[in-house]
């Protein structure tokens, strides 16, 4: 009989896909809080945090039976990686659909002056500056565009990212820099203008 406490990740991984289907199971738990405590933290709501949990872990099993996890030691931060994908999935959907709720909220949304004083002029010049912001973040490489929209699309701190990503303080830190160097060359290159006229 296996000890699966002693098995690192990859080992769980490779018994897992040669036919061990309870070590996947083993993984899935030893990693579960940390990864529904992310989601929760991120989306604040108790069951659309269970439903991106479940997606994870469905999207985590159909990467690994497709042969789409390289062994690379990370597991942990790979799963982080799709439950934090599919996170901003759910988002852009929402936004699409153009789907508003004033249910969570303690005052009235709809009602508000935030609201009533920007024209649609303005409403949409900003619409259209956080679009061209948010295609420039796309061109960035992966592990700059990861930290970018975990700090300024979800709202993490510095420490979160490091424990999220599975580097340092300072590696989040300088990503944030360089991510940011090459906003300002990119801007700079496309001769863009993200102010208002």
């Amino acid at each position: 009989m296996i000890d699966r406490k002693k098995l690192d990740d990859n080992e769980l991984v490779q018994q897992y896909l040669n036919g061990d289907f309870s070590s996947l199971e083993f993984l899935i738990n030893r990693y579960k809080d940390k990864i529904f405590t992310y989601i929760l933290i991120t989306v604040k709501n108790h069951h659309l945090a269970e439903d991106i949990f479940q997606d994870t872990f469905i999207k985590v099993v159909r990467s690994l039976n497709l042969g789409k996890y390289t062994d690379n030691g990370k597991f942990v931060s790979w799963v982080m990686r799709i439950a934090h994908n599919l996170i901003i999935d759910h988002y852009r959907r929402e936004k699409n659909q153009n789907t508003y709720s004033n249910d969570g909220s303690v005052v009235d949304l709809f009602n508000s002056q935030r609201f009533s004083e920007e024209n649609v002029e303005d409403l949409m010049v900003n619409e259209q500056i956080l679009n061209d912001v948010r295609e420039l973040v796309e061109e960035l490489p992966d592990d700059q565009k990861q930290v970018v929209v975990m700090r300024h699309y979800l709202g993490l701190s510095f420490k979160d990212i490091a424990d999220q990503t599975g580097v340092s303080i300072n590696t989040a830190l300088g990503r944030m820099r360089y991510a940011l160097i090459n906003l300002r060359k990119i801007i700079t290159d496309k001769g863009l203008v993200l102010t208002k006229q």
